[in-house]
């Protein structure tokens, strides 16, 4: 029995191993435009470089293919039961990786940072701050202002994935250091960005809200969603 399992996986070997990890495939997911499936993770983390399937090359989706990803759950069955010790090995894994987490959390933050969720869990009225899940949220667009010709533009780069969801109490200030990390690899540490909304540059406190309802709706734009560009800095000294 044992040798006939062995020879079963050995047959199906190129059907339940990922092409990018080279491994078992763990939480199965289909590219839904090819049906070339990866493991959940190797294929999250390529989307975050590229929009092309890894195994054919195609174009998945222009701006976030994420949304063309489907769990399997079928076929994560069939792994498990195909591989023995599979499904425990990756349990295991998977709760070691939370727990060691969970402490390296703990020690970095400290008597401090501590002190400083508990206020903010206060500030919340006991809710254990939720990071403004609960709040209204918006979806906007972030386009790279590219036709204004001046220096430093080449530098800044389209986002691949430019449509996000997020509060509407969120600033533009909080916007601004998104599109930095997003973009740090081609951005000198010390760039900086402007973000305008209908062609005027917004300031940093301004909130979401406050955009949609001031600059963007009353200018008669129904368009959804709000577009908001950013471009390098424009220097008027």
């Amino acid at each position: 029995m044992a040798t006939h399992r062995k020879h079963l996986v050995r047959d199906f070997n190129r059907y339940i191993t990922c092409s990018i990890c080279r491994g078992y495939l763990i939480k199965p997911t289909a590219v839904t435009e090819c049906l070339h499936t990866f493991c959940k993770s190797c294929i999250v983390q390529h989307f975050e470089e590229s929009n092309e399937c890894p195994e054919c090359g195609i174009q998945v989706h222009e701006t976030n293919p994420l949304e063309m990803l489907r769990l399997d759950k079928t076929l994560e069955e069939i792994i498990f039961k195909l591989v023995p010790g599979l499904r425990e090995k990756e349990e295991q894994q998977e709760s070691e990786f939370w727990r060691k987490n969970k402490i390296k959390s703990n020690a970095e933050d400290g008597p401090r940072a501590k002190k400083s969720r508990l206020s903010d869990e206060e500030d919340d009225d006991g809710k254990g701050g939720d990071y403004h899940r609960s709040d209204p949220q918006i979806a906007i667009c972030l386009d790279c202002l590219r036709n204004n010709g001046q220096s430093g533009e080449s530098i800044v780069k389209g986002l691949m994935k430019k449509f996000i969801r997020c509060s509407t109490r969120v600033t533009v200030g909080t916007i601004k250091k998104f599109l930095c990390v997003k973009l740090k690899r081609y951005l000198p540490s010390s760039y900086e960005l402007d973000v305008l909304c209908n062609g005027e540059i917004m300031g940093k406190d301004h909130t979401l809200e406050f955009i949609y309802r001031t600059r963007w709706r009353l200018q008669g734009d129904s368009a959804y969603p709000m577009v908001l560009e950013y471009r390098p800095r424009i220097d008027f000294g």
